[in-house]
């Protein structure tokens, strides 16, 4: 079967790009936690910018709404983390 694109087509639909948005954000969050410095922080605020980018998408697309909500709850305790990693990286 012959490629279509470059990109594979799981990578581009709405609701895997959600998921892996959300992964992306968890790591970073992670990383900004073990290592609280500012740039850390800045990359993880960034990343969870992105996921909730991909939310939106996901969420107008009308895309695996079990799956949607699903990283919605995700997303909303990473934020909650990272605000503590945040608050440790500015005292």
């Amino acid at each position: 079967m012959a490629k279509h694109s470059d990109t594979s087509w799981k990578k581009d639909h709405p609701s895997t790009l959600l998921s892996n948005s959300v992964q992306k954000a968890d790591r970073a969050v992670k990383q900004a936690m073990s290592h609280p410095e500012e740039i850390a922080v800045e990359h993880a605020f960034n990343s969870i910018s992105h996921a909730e980018n991909a939310l939106l998408n996901a969420e107008q697309r009308h895309e695996h709404m079990d799956t949607v909500e699903q990283n919605k709850g995700q997303l909303e305790l990473i934020r909650q983390q990272l605000v503590k990693a945040d608050e440790i990286v500015k005292e």
